[in-house]
């Protein structure tokens, strides 16, 4: 099976649910067991299940990125490009940005 190098970025706070760290490469299945192609609904549920420890509710409410969280695909508003059922390719950059802040 073959694999993409998906980068992601946390930033405007999102970064510490993930120690501190706001750029990752993740190595990612181009295809779900289905076989169809994997998604961003796909990458977002792995974010959630390999990548955090706690306060999952923080990025991921039901199924998608919590109200208050930017998602932008190379760039791109994910709005723009499918949201949750874009289909992922080799070195897409994926960013998630907060832009909830407390007060």
């Amino acid at each position: 099976m073959s694999e993409l190098n998906i980068k992601v970025e946390f930033s405007g706070g999102m970064e510490l649910l993930f120690q501190n760290v706001s750029k990752h490469t993740i190595k990612f299945p181009a295809k779900q067991a289905d076989d169809k192609k994997s998604t961003l609904q796909d990458l977002i549920f792995h974010i959630r299940d390999t990548m955090m420890t706690e306060k999952k509710d923080l990025f991921v409410e039901k199924d998608t990125v919590r109200p208050g969280i930017l998602v932008l695909i190379n760039n791109v508003d994910w709005e723009l490009c499918d949201e949750l059922e874009y289909e992922l390719n080799n070195n897409d950059e994926i960013v998630f940005i907060s832009t909830l802040h407390g007060g």
